[in-house]
């Protein structure tokens, strides 16, 4: 058995989980579906005491065909100004043609005007659907493409009304053209900003695994083909007889002797997490992510302590570079008490996974606690407190 609210709680949910380019996406494509629930019925309520009724249900049929001819068009005409489909030729072509039938019929079908009233419904049927036609087109065409569709709409009123209507047809056409369009355009630089942050943070991991590797090649790499030309030179020693041979195998365990002391100070320099420094990383990390990072407090401790919470400055940055959506993140110092808040964050995706787990054995080693908790309604705090 369902429970009453688990709807919404599952709708809350998946809202929750998307991130906010994904949430402008929703709204954006909502903003246009939403002028296809109002306008119909604004029509057909006017209509109603002016035609009969078949001529009212034959409207409405009309209505709902250009609806369903319609959400399908802002569809695709969204997924191609994103790049993720190609442009709905043939869907247009009957989409527009369907218009101008529709607009041919109520002129040829309502040629009265309304007793008392300047206009007829043939008016009130054009100005609508030609208000839901640029709708979808400036889902899917250029503007200029719409600015053209709007002065023929316009033109159209021209030629069965007057010329204070279809100046008033082609304003309004316009307006919602430009608004439409819009928010279509910022709905492009949304996804481009969100595209470019994700790429910046992979850059800085990367980044991050080069200085790993060049440190390596550095230490390690000069040392090994010593120790390889050696071994050489002591095998082809051996081979003749020379006793030198034992001397310069001892130097080849005198250097990979050396190499495992500087190899372990390597992984050394890694494994440990000076605070001051990890802060410091973690604002440049943070910023190169696009994300605004606060530092509240100062290094004031030493030692372990200030190690193990460098671990967790570490662990916190790392968290939320690969499961959040963050654009702020606040870094709070008092004393031995760490804590670190973002935003960003789905509620219902959340877990306490491996990297949080290790830090909690980490620090419970010193006698400290760490709590991770998701605060309503996007937002992640880490506290990490040593005695």
């Amino acid at each position: 058995m369902v429970p009453l609210g688990s709807s919404e709680v599952s709708l809350l949910g998946w809202w929750r989980s998307r991130g906010n380019a994904a949430r402008f996406d929703v709204f954006v494509r909502v903003t246009f579906y939403v002028g296809y629930l109002v306008l119909p019925p604004l029509l057909l309520l006017g209509m109603a005491r002016d035609v009969r009724p078949t001529a009212v249900i034959a409207v409405g049929a009309a209505l709902l065909i250009h609806i369903a001819l319609s959400v399908p068009l802002v569809h695709l005409g969204i997924e191609h100004h994103l790049g993720k489909a190609p442009f709905p030729r043939r869907l247009t072509v009957i989409f527009l043609a369907f218009t101008a039938a529709v607009l041919t019929a109520s002129e040829l079908f309502f040629t009265h005007t309304t007793p008392g009233k300047p206009d007829g419904p043939a008016d009130g049927v054009a100005l609508i659907f030609l208000i839901l036609t640029v709708t979808t087109l400036s889902a899917m065409v250029r503007p200029r493409t719409i600015v053209l569709a709007s002065l023929a709409g316009s033109v159209f009123v021209l030629l069965t009304a007057d010329l204070g209507r279809a100046i008033f047809t082609m304003l309004m056409l316009l307006l919602v053209a430009f608004a439409f369009r819009t928010t279509l355009w910022m709905l492009g630089l949304v996804w481009e900003l969100d595209r470019s942050r994700e790429v910046r943070a992979n850059l800085a991991v990367a980044e991050e695994r080069l200085r790993f590797a060049r440190d390596l090649h550095d230490v390690v790499g000069r040392n090994l083909s010593v120790v390889a030309l050696k071994a050489d030179l002591a095998a082809q020693l051996a081979r003749r007889g020379r006793p030198t041979a034992i001397d310069e195998m001892l130097e080849v365990r005198r250097i990979a002797q050396e190499s495992l002391d500087e190899l372990r100070a390597v992984v050394s320099g890694y494994r440990t997490a000076d605070l001051s420094v990890e802060l410091g990383g973690a604002r440049s990390l943070l910023a190169s992510a696009g994300i605004d990072c606060r530092v509240i407090g100062e290094v004031d401790i030493s030692g372990e302590p200030a190690g193990a919470l460098g671990w967790a400055v570490r662990e916190g940055v790392t968290n939320v570079l690969r499961h959040s959506e963050a654009h702020t993140c606040t870094i709070t110092l008092r004393g031995k008490v760490l804590t670190m808040s973002n935003d960003g964050v789905s509620l219902s995706a959340f877990r306490f996974g491996s990297g949080l787990t290790g830090l909690h054995e980490r620090i419970a080693a010193l006698g400290g606690s760490v709590t991770a908790v998701c605060e309503p309604p996007n937002r992640f705090v880490l506290t990490v407190e040593l005695p």
